[in-house]
């Protein structure tokens, strides 16, 4: 013999909570659905560093070959050309942190360059590159 159980009625707990309802997509339930993009190459400061440190050296030895401000000014702006062109290579096929850092001290060191030519102009009253 089984014993029938009254019906306790409706649900107490059905009444607060809400019917489930498609999400809005603001806040996605869910992985992202579209792939995500990673830098192959991405900047670090170490790359930059040494990037800088290699331009440096590289202008410093070119700019021990001239004689005079002339010279100087001449030798550093073929090891500037050199290096940025090393750079380009760089941000297409290789790190590009190290290629922030040499065309940034590049531009410093051709600033300097040309601070020395225009002090020397200054001074002397002749342009000194031709």
């Amino acid at each position: 013999m089984t014993i029938a159980r009254p019906d306790p009625g409706p649900d107490p707990d059905a009444v607060a909570r809400p019917a489930s309802r498609t999400p809005s997509g603001l806040f996605p339930a869910g992985p992202p659905t579209r792939p995500t993009y990673r830098e192959p190459h991405p900047v670090t400061g170490g790359g930059v560093a040494t990037g800088g440190g290699a331009a440096a050296a590289w202008l410093l030895l070119f700019g021990l070959l001239g004689t005079d401000v002339a010279t100087y000014a001449w030798w550093t702006v073929v090891a500037g050309l050199l290096a940025w062109l090393t750079a380009l290579v760089l941000v297409r096929f290789g790190d590009r942190g190290v290629a922030t850092g040499v065309a940034i001290v590049t531009a410093g060191g051709w600033s300097i360059a040309a601070a020395v030519v225009a002090v020397r102009w200054a001074t002397a009253g002749d342009w000194p590159l031709w």
